[in-house]
């Protein structure tokens, strides 16, 4: 580079052919131009780059924009929930983690419960784990708990103990369009920002008829750029609060309140709605041809108008969940009170339901034999010294279904009552033995506390099952081993090796 700039300075100023080299003279500069918001030139779209939004999709006009602002702070002062994390700086944060698909009704005991445990970020820093998880069992997405948690050693390690306040500051200024983040630097420390959630994306694509797939990065991107133009500058916190106040109350999924709306006059939606079948346009009054709209519905899906304000927003038909079938194993004893226990196994550090507490489980593969179920459960899964012939007295399975967001999860429930002890292999994941009321109180999954309890009531229906037949031993329970023998008139046997009771029915 620095021979080519060389050759083209030599070419436009050659040296004299004798005496003193003279210096070149310096080229004249251009006057400096002032930016401006006003430039007389069109704007430049790139190659590739996606087309701006036609005028209607857009809040352009300062004066509805004002309006609505002062529209919608009037009716959220007037009108807002008394929810207990609108008064503290750390309750925004915390309680938008624990809102994410979690409604209202059930964050607001656990928020208590957690605020009351970990009055301070010092206090939940210096929390375990195990304690974070115990408390979170239940309300689901686990990982935002422990999220919670790192980000709070994270404050104290950077910051120490004095600058919480400034150190949250800044982690929530430089974090992007992460919500939780936003809505705390919003209304803990006043910045004009926007933010983005699912009752605030049905709010905006009503307002502005954006029928266009909701969940995609391009409409995401604009609902972002639409939310910052909207925030009020004087009081941002309150805004984005009162924007998801609206979606959560007035402008619901189903059957929206638009005669309560405060900013109905400004949503395009219901003024569509109002207008006469001969008036309503193709596409919505964006002044492109059908499918050239990257806001509007797509030319598959017309307006129903059975559907009002309904049809927005409009999102891509979600994908079928996972089907996925597990074995479980429930492992019983008499404990020293001669009260139940069961053991409990902790599940790996990472991916699903990661660090919980659950039954021995295994993950089945597709057709696999229910022997080989069996001899995989007790070899893998189950920690602790259980001779081989054990297995063959796990009880009848049942199943228990629960569904995550993404995956349709069937447990193969077993049962194996135990009158003796057992030892429990130290290299294997980490166990333990629990009472029902240990059980409840430990970080366990919702699906393993169906589990639990579908095993009680396989319990109860069989012991009642057991005295309506005029059975001797009301409480025993019938083994997989003793269905499938060959039939032979009744007998009982202990199994003095194993302390295990059974009955062989007779198969009619």
């Amino acid at each position: 580079l620095r021979e080519v700039i060389a050759l083209h300075v030599h070419h436009r100023h050659p040296p004299p052919r004798h005496g003193r080299r003279r210096r070149p003279a310096p080229l004249p500069r251009p006057p400096p131009t002032r930016l401006t918001n006003a430039c007389p030139l069109p704007p430049v779209t790139l190659p590739g780059a996606p087309a701006p939004p036609p005028a209607p999709h857009l809040f352009s006009d300062p004066a509805e924009i004002e309006a609505l602002r002062g529209n919608l702070l009037a009716w959220y002062d007037r009108c807002k929930r008394d929810l207990p994390w609108r008064t503290l700086v750390r309750g925004v944060w915390v309680s938008e983690i624990m809102l994410q698909q979690t409604q209202v009704a059930t964050v607001i005991d656990y928020y208590n419960r957690w605020m009351q445990k970990w009055p301070t970020l010092q206090a939940l820093a210096q929390a375990s784990l195990e304690e974070v998880n115990e408390l979170w069992a239940g309300l689901g997405y686990y990982s935002r708990g422990k999220r919670l948690q790192e980000a709070a050693r994270k404050v104290r390690w950077c910051w120490g103990v004095g600058g919480v306040s400034k150190a949250l500051c800044s982690l929530w200024v430089g974090a992007g369009s992460h919500l939780p983040c936003l809505a705390g630097a919003a209304s803990c420390w006043h910045k004009a920002t926007g933010v983005v959630d699912g009752n605030v994306i049905r709010v905006l694509c009503r307002l502005r008829c954006i029928g266009a797939d909701s969940s995609s990065p391009p409409v995401i991107d604009r609902l972002w750029d639409m939310a910052n133009t909207l925030v009020d500058r004087s009081r941002p916190g309150d805004f984005n609060q009162a924007l998801m106040e609206l979606g959560a109350t007035v402008c619901v999924p189903k059957a929206p309140l638009c005669g309560e709306c405060p900013v109905k006059q400004h949503c395009r939606a219901r003024r569509r709605v109002s207008m006469t079948p001969k008036s309503v346009p193709d596409v919505e009054d964006c002044g492109k041809c059908v499918g050239g709209c990257p806001l509007c519905p797509p030319a598959t899906e017309p307006w129903d108008s059975s559907l009002g304000v309904t049809n927005f927003p409009r999102k891509a038909a979600k994908k079928q969940p996972r089907v996925v079938k597990t074995a479980t194993c429930v492992l019983e004893r008499r404990g020293c009170h001669g009260a139940p226990e069961y053991l409990i196994v902790q599940r790996p550090n990472s991916g699903l339901l990661a660090g919980l507490w659950e039954f021995p489980s295994l993950l089945l593969a597709q057709g696999l034999q229910e022997e080989k179920q069996l001899g995989a459960l007790v070899e893998r899964c189950i920690p602790c010294c259980l001779p081989a012939a054990l297995c063959i007295h796990l009880l009848i399975p049942s199943q228990v279904v629960h569904i995550f967001s993404h995956i349709h999860q069937t447990y193969v429930v077993y049962s194996l009552p135990l009158d003796g002890d057992v030892t429990l292999d130290p290299a294997s994941s980490p166990s333990r033995w629990v009472t029902e009321e240990e059980f409840h109180a430990s970080a366990v999954s919702t699906a393993m506390k169906k589990v639990l309890g579908d095993t009680w009531g396989s319990k109860r229906k069989r012991g009642a099952k057991s005295q309506r037949a005029g059975s001797t031993s009301p409480g025993t329970q019938l083994s997989l081993h003793a269905f499938l023998r060959a039939p032979t008139a009744p007998r009982a046997a202990v199994s003095p090796a194993h302390g295990v009771r059974m009955v062989t029915p007779v198969l009619l």
